[in-house]
């Protein structure tokens, strides 16, 4: 029998002995000009091409001020009242008590209330200093929809156009306490 070799040094086999050769290797470059103005053609394509979001902006006009206050019967003065949690408030005139109202009422009251007063109601918008930004926003998207369909229902033809009636006023300190007793 023969003798095993157990990892001496002398039974290792090498590549620089046998005659084969490694290839060598050649080097690889890439030119990435081509590529960046693709890339560059692509993303101004596409910025180009798109449309980016228009920002929402609501129109209010600040009227001038004005010497002489303006009279307002007492029955075609509607007051809207938003309160420090956001719930709607109503009352007509100046005298009757404060009256709850929904959000998803508001437009069709709004629609209503103005046809029981024959298109002359004034609307007057007040709201609690501590009132969320987005809950006045709503009301007042609520109010633009209410003048939409009144702007359909009174057309120029029936010589009864739409006049908008509408004010944001202060809110004094006693309808404030009001509200926060409600």
């Amino acid at each position: 029998m023969g003798a095993v070799d157990l990892g001496g040094g002398s039974g290792r086999r090498t590549n620089k002995g046998s005659g084969i050769k490694k290839p060598k290797r050649v080097g690889f470059v890439l030119d990435m000009t081509p590529l960046v103005d693709i890339a560059f053609l692509l993303l101004t394509f596409f910025m180009f091409a798109t449309t980016m979001a228009q920002p929402q902006m609501m129109e209010m006009r600040i009227p001038p001020d004005i010497e002489n206050p303006v009279q307002v019967e007492n029955n075609k003065l509607l007051s809207l009242y938003i309160a420090k949690d956001g719930d709607l408030f109503y009352r007509v005139g100046v005298d009757t008590a404060f009256k709850s109202l929904k959000q998803g009422e508001l437009r069709d009251f709004s629609v209503r209330k103005n046809a029981e007063q024959g298109n002359d109601l004034v609307m007057g918008l007040k709201i609690h200093p501590q009132t969320r930004f987005e809950k006045m926003v709503l009301v007042l998207d609520e109010l633009n929809k209410a003048e939409a369909v009144l702007t359909q229902q009174y057309p120029v033809e029936k010589n009864m156009e739409r006049k908008r009636r509408f004010a944001i006023q202060p809110l004094d300190s006693l309808e404030q306490y009001r509200l926060e007793q409600l």
